[in-house]
């Protein structure tokens, strides 16, 4: 099922999605380029996300702290939970995310790439991407 995704100095590459797990889970591995970031901070409504350090050195920002996820190191971001992320980093920086249950699926990656792969992306279309597939655009604390 492997399928790469690249979305602006993010690189996403499904191992699972809701559609092949029953809706257990997604899985994908995503590599962040030096100087990029999540382009909107979010919070989910209907599952949880638990993200394992691979390479390099990501910052989260998770409700009102910054948490540093490097190799090795395993971040738990429950729903509901307002976060976002970037890499501060010289180099690019990987880690294997999980999303439980399995609801949003690589659709919603693609529709975001599309959009994002405009000279100037229409946030306005990108915040009903979002919710319409359950990621709810908040900004942090």
């Amino acid at each position: 099922m492997a399928e790469t995704i690249s979305i602006k100095g993010l690189e996403l590459r499904f191992l699972h999605s809701k559609a092949d797990t029953q809706g257990s889970l997604d899985m994908f591995e995503m590599i962040v380029q030096p100087s990029a970031r999540m382009p909107v901070a979010h919070y989910h409504e209907s599952w949880d996300e638990t993200v394992y350090g691979l390479e390099g050195e990501m910052t989260f920002r998770i409700g009102d702290r910054e948490v540093g996820l490097t190799a090795g190191q395993t971040l738990f971001i429950p729903r509901g939970t307002v976060h976002a992320f970037r890499n501060d980093g010289q180099g690019p920086a990987t880690c294997l995310v999980v999303l439980t249950p399995g609801v949003l699926g690589i659709d919603y990656f693609r529709e975001v790439a599309a959009v994002m792969a405009a000279d100037a992306p229409d946030l306005t279309q990108m915040g009903a991407i979002m919710r319409r597939y359950g990621l709810v655009p908040a900004p942090l604390n």
